[in-house]
Parts: structure tokens; C-alpha cells; sequence
């Protein structure tokens, strides 16, 4: 089989030895083998963090703080249970006869044998030469000039290729239906026990924001390299940094806001999230049934129709789970094989961290006048401005994130400059001398134009694009860094 895919990247291409050969670069060797840090990485979070969790409820319950302990321990046990099943059905483990790895995963350790099996095949890589599997062709796009390239990809890559994407997933499961409420819960009861300084909740508050931010870093770029799933897209170290600060503000001043309304006005914060979480939760299916559109056939084919609902269903919860806490970057269509609307959305974005924000300040504002004598030593007014400057700067970092570092930029018919531009010459445009009148060209719709001569602008869009031209199917993501 072969894998055809357009690069588009700030990185030069990789050096080796090559020939040109009927204008396509043909690279001889194999690619290199990549080290998967990926799911080492999430593999130690999810030890730490269940570890630590262990150890706070042993301290509850020596203390006989039952609530605190049981809320820690579902936080604990739910999404460890559903991220081996997870890793159960990528794998496709039940119709393998593998004993041990099954025991390990009734165990709660399926991370760990994953992460060492990766790690061996890793390590035994290049020690013998390997047949490729399948032939890697890609078109590396730079200052608006393509050069095609392909190589070979042995067995070992692929391996590795699929291990990343399942930790991916088991990471976004682990950081929003297990980290997020684990971490909210803590602060809470920090807050309620008058700031009782207690090492074990401190190392798992720290290490459950490590991991809300990690999982929110491997959604953005699992909705970037599912959209533009015809593009090999490499994100450059500032926008790595420029993500992390973004996700990073955003969630925390979204649970700051949720934890202290919810010390003020404790049985409210119930209303409040379950209103939240319904919303999102029904949005998709709204929109599917108003679509009038048929489920997607090829979720799993072994699944009966019954199956595929719970499947989807079981998707759009955690889709519900991530935007009550943080944007999701994607737009779920129950319709598509990929469950992904690949429009870029801009008034979606635009809506949600407007109505965000304005919910963020209505919690922080009741607060302020129901909260309890304990905050008389604290500037509340000073925090709540703070709190809302920590979400203006993460709605900033996202703007500059999507106008400056997003890889497949080029690609945006409109960018962020372009939308604020509209907004605010509307009024303009709308006068008697403006209507006749043409804007300036934006720098932004320049830099964001893909000239490419050689190919058709069909291709541009995959949905648009005839099989007959060209081969649009891409094995999977076997390049993707660690």
C-alpha cells in the first residue's frame, strides 16, 4: 500500500541520501524510528496520578473523611477503567490470545505493559533490516513551493504509530472525565478545610493540571491532524509554547471560577454543570436530528446498530466533558465516518469563549456578593479581576495561536485578522460612502494563500477531490512526532 499526503511545515525536510526520479524525491532508506516520549509520558500520569489519589484516600480515611474519599476514588477508578477499555478495543486484544496483557489490563496496568511493549519495539528497531509495509509519499510545503517526497516505512514505525494514537486518546480520557473533577474536587476541599497545607492533595493537584493541560495540548493537535487529515502537519516549538500557555489559563481561571462560586452557593454549582454538561452533550444530536442525517456506518463494522449509539454516545460525553472546562477545537457530525466537521467554525469559536467569558464573570461576580466571612483576609476584588485577566490572556494566546503558529494556516480561506477586520469595519461597509468602497488586502488572506501550480486547487479540499487523480487514503498516522 501506499500513503499520499501533503506536508505542510516549517522544518526543512530531512536530510538523506535521495534521487530525483520523474520529479518525485525518492528517499532510499527508511524513515527514522522515534522515540515514542508521547506515551511514556502519559503513562507516567496516569501512575502518578493514581498513585498519589491512592494515597489521599488512605489519609481520608484515617481522617473518616468519607465524601472526600469516595469523590476520589470514582475520579480515580472511572477513567482508569475506561482507558483499559480503550486500549482493549484499539488494540483489538479480545480475539488475540493474550492472557496476560487482558489480566493486566482487569489490573488497571494496561498503560504500563503498553508503554514497555513500545518501548521494546523501539529499542529493537534497526537492529535487523525490516521489509516496508508501505510507501510514505508527501508533498513538503514551503513559502509556497512543493517538492514531493516518499520513503519506506517498515513494521516497527507503524507499531509504534499505533501505540501514540491510542495513548493520545487514553490522555484526552485520563485529563477530562478523570483529572479535571479530581482536580476541582481538591481545590474545593483545600478551600473548605481553611487552606490545610496536606502534601499528598498538593502533588495531586499539581499533577492533575499537568495532565488537563497535556490532554488539552493532544486535543488541539488531534483535531488539527483530523481535519486536515490529507496534510502531514509538524507544529514548531513557539506553538507548542503558545498552546500551553493558552490551555493552560484557560482551564485554570474556568476552575478557580467554578471552585469558588461553588464555596458561595454550593448546591448551585450542581445546576451549573449539569446545565453545561447537557448542553453539549445534546448539541451534536440537535443538530443531527435537525439535519435529518443517518449514523455514521463505519464507527466499527463488527458493531450492531445498538452498539454504535452507546459508542457515540459514550464520544459525545466526552466531548461534553472537555467544553465545560475548555474549548475542544473540533465540531462533532454524528453524519461523518470521523465523527469531525472539518469546517473551520470561526462563529463557533467565536460564541463559546464569548458566552464563556460572560458566564466566568456572572460566577465570579455572585461569588463576590454571597461569599462567606473566611475571604475577609483576601482581596476579592483584586482575585476576581485577576481571574478574568487570566481568561483574556488565554482567549489572546489562542488568537495569536491560530494567526501566527497554526500549521495549516496557509490553508484558512479567512484568518483571525480577517474576522476581527470584518467586525469592525461592519459599520463602515454599511455607510452610504463605504458601501462602493474595497478594502484594503489583508496580510493575513496573503499569507494564508497556497500557490500551487503544479496540482489542481481541488485538491485543496478532500471531499472535492476524485479518487481517480489521485490516492486520498492514508493508512494512518505513521510519521507523527512523539
Amino acid at each position: 500500500m501506499e500513503e499520499q499526503e501533503r506536508d505542510i511545515s516549517d522544518i526543512d525536510p530531512q536530510e538523506c541520501s535521495s534521487v530525483m526520479e520523474n520529479g518525485v524525491m525518492l528517499v532510499v532508506n527508511q524513515s527514522r524510528v522515534r522515540a515514542p516520549l508521547s506515551v511514556v509520558l502519559a503513562t507516567v500520569l496516569y501512575c502518578a496520578e493514581f498513585v498519589t489519589a491512592a494515597v489521599l484516600c488512605r489519609y481520608y480515611q484515617k481522617t473518616e473523611d468519607v465524601i472526600w474519599m469516595g469523590f476520589t476514588i470514582a475520579f480515580m477508578l472511572v477513567p482508569a477503567v475506561l482507558i483499559q477499555l480503550t486500549l482493549t478495543f484499539i488494540h483489538r486484544d479480545l480475539g488475540r490470545d493474550r492472557p496476560l496483557v487482558l489480566f493486566l489490563h482487569l489490573l488497571l496496568l494496561g498503560p504500563v505493559i503498553r508503554c514497555f511493549e513500545a518501548l521494546v519495539v523501539y529499542f529493537k528497531a534497526g537492529r535487523k533490516e525490516e521489509p516496508y509495509v508501505t510507501i510514505s509519499r508527501k508533498i513538503s510545503l514551503k513559502k509556497g513551493q512543493g517538492t514531493p517526497m516518499e520513503w519506506e516505512i517498515g513494521q516497527s514505525e507503524r507499531t509504534l504509530a499505533t501505540h501514540r494514537n491510542a495513548f493520545k486518546r487514553t490522555a484526552v480520557i485520563q485529563a477530562f472525565l478523570g483529572s479535571t473533577p479530581q482536580l476541582t474536587l481538591q481545590l474545593y476541599a483545600t478551600i473548605q478545610e481553611k487552606y490545610f497545607f496536606l502534601p499528598a492533595r498538593f502533588t495531586l493537584m499539581v499533577i492533575t493540571l499537568i495532565s488537563v493541560i497535556y490532554g488539552a495540548l493532544v486535543c488541539s493537535v488531534l483535531a488539527i491532524q483530523i481535519r486536515y487529515d490529507d496534510y502531514k502537519v509538524r507544529l514548531r516549538p513557539v506553538a507548542y509554547v503558545c498552546m500551553i500557555v493558552w490551555r493552560g489559563l484557560e482551564i485554570a481561571s474556568r476552575v478557580t471560577a467554578l471552585v469558588l462560586f461553588s464555596t458561595a452557593l454550593t448546591h448551585w454549582v450542581i445546576l451549573v454543570g449539569m446545565a453545561n454538561l447537557l448542553f453539549f452533550f445534546f448539541l451534536p444530536w440537535a443538530e443531527f436530528w435537525a439535519r435529518k442525517g443517518s449514523l455514521a456506518q463505519d464507527v466499527e463494522k463488527n458493531f450492531s446498530k445498538l452498539g454504535t449509539i452507546v459508542v457515540l454516545s459514550m464520544f459525545t460525553l466526552l466531548y461534553a466533558c472537555i467544553n465545560v472546562f475548555c474549548w475542544s477545537a473540533v465540531q462533532l457530525d454524528l453524519t461523518h465516518r470521523e465523527l469531525i466537521e472539518r469546517k473551520q467554525r470561526w462563529d463557533r469559536l467565536a460564541m463559546y469563549y464569548c458566552g464563556r467569558f460572560v458566564e466566568n464573570f456572572v460566577l465570579i461576580t455572585l461569588w463576590y456578593f454571597h461569599k462567606s466571612d473566611f475571604y475577609e483576609y483576601v482581596c476579592a476584588p483584586l482575585l476576581a479581576v485577576q481571574l478574568l485577566i487570566c481568561y483574556s490572556l488565554a482567549v489572546l494566546f489562542m488568537l495569536l495561536f491560530y494567526q501566527f503558529c497554526h500549521p495549516c494556516r496557509r490553508l484558512f480561506k479567512y484568518n483571525v485578522h480577517d474576522c476581527l477586520h470584518c467586525v469592525c469595519c461592519l459599520k463602515k461597509r454599511k455607510g452610504p460612502r463605504g458601501g462602493g468602497q474595497k478594502l484594503p488586502p489583508s496580510y493575513s488572506t496573503a499569507a494564508t494563500m497556497v500557490l500551487v501550480p503544479d496540482e489542481p486547487l481541488e485538491l485543496l479540499n478532500p471531499q472535492n477531490s476524485e479518487h481517480g487523480e489521485r490516492e486520498t487514503a492514508i493508512i494512518e498516522d505513521i510519521t507523527d512526532a512523539a
